[in-house]
């Protein structure tokens, strides 16, 4: 199925998760979900590393990837990307998102201290954290707003101000489908560019049903520039200084 080795296992258990009930104040279709993935009891999530292997694209070329994304839930991220040929490593990708900032090294240069930059990456982490699900209850930052059925407004913290996404819900299943937002896309972006992460399927992972497929896409693009499948997440480890390291 893929092209590239997979990176070793990082832990094959997390900690026991302490929990605490389900919020009883959101959106319908919001609860409806909640309530699929994680139950009546939701797990309290301080860090996650998730790994996996897809394809993503650079400058019109599509490359098979491997990837691994540590979080400290809600507050920062370290994604390390390799897109491979052959199943070798050609380009190697280590994106951070500390302290509020970004910090992009890849082959051909660096980019930092841009703020709309930042305010992407900001964005990217709350995206990504349909993979910490439990965080978008527990952070008392985070709003829930109805916008129909089928559809909800969440509102996420960025600095001293917010940012949002609208949340798409399969009106059969119950599941999330869909975050988009618009996003700045380059430095020198004049105008932000809707953004999606579509969920592609499900499976569970340490107790807690998750999407193991998605695919993200500037909505300007016929097609997703980055697919993932997830094969491995960690909760709750330590990870304040592997965060700041370089590769997986």
């Amino acid at each position: 199925m893929f092209a590239t080795q997979p990176f070793p296992i990082y832990s094959p258990h997390s900690p026991p998760f302490q929990t605490r009930p389900l919020p009883t104040d959101l959106p319908k279709p919001v609860t409806d979900f909640f309530s699929l993935i994680l139950g009546n009891q939701i797990p309290i999530i301080n860090s996650a590393i998730i790994s996996g292997r897809g394809s993503i694209r650079f400058m019109g070329v599509t490359f098979a990837a491997r990837w691994r994304f540590t979080h400290q839930a809600g507050r920062a991220y370290h994604h390390y990307i390799e897109a491979t040929v052959l199943g070798q490593p050609l380009l190697k990708v280590n994106e951070y998102f500390l302290d509020g900032h970004s910090r992009l090294e890849m082959p051909f240069g660096v980019v930092e201290h841009e703020p709309k930059v930042d305010m992407a990456a900001n964005l990217g982490m709350w995206g990504e954290s349909i993979w910490l699900p439990s965080i978008l209850l527990t952070d008392p930052r985070i709003r829930w707003e109805a916008i129909d059925d089928d559809h909800a407004l969440l509102t996420v913290p960025y600095n001293d101000a917010t940012d949002s996404f609208t949340a798409t819900f399969d009106p059969q299943t119950g599941l999330l489908s869909q975050l988009e937002a618009m996003r700045y896309r380059e430095a020198n972006s004049t105008e932000k560019t809707g953004w999606r992460n579509e969920v592609l399927d499900w499976q569970y992972f340490q107790g807690i049903r998750l999407p193991r497929s998605a695919a993200v896409h500037w909505l300007d693009e016929a097609t997703p520039w980055f697919t993932l499948t997830v094969e491995e997440v960690v909760y709750n480890v330590d990870v304040d200084a592997y965060i700041h390291a370089k590769g997986a």
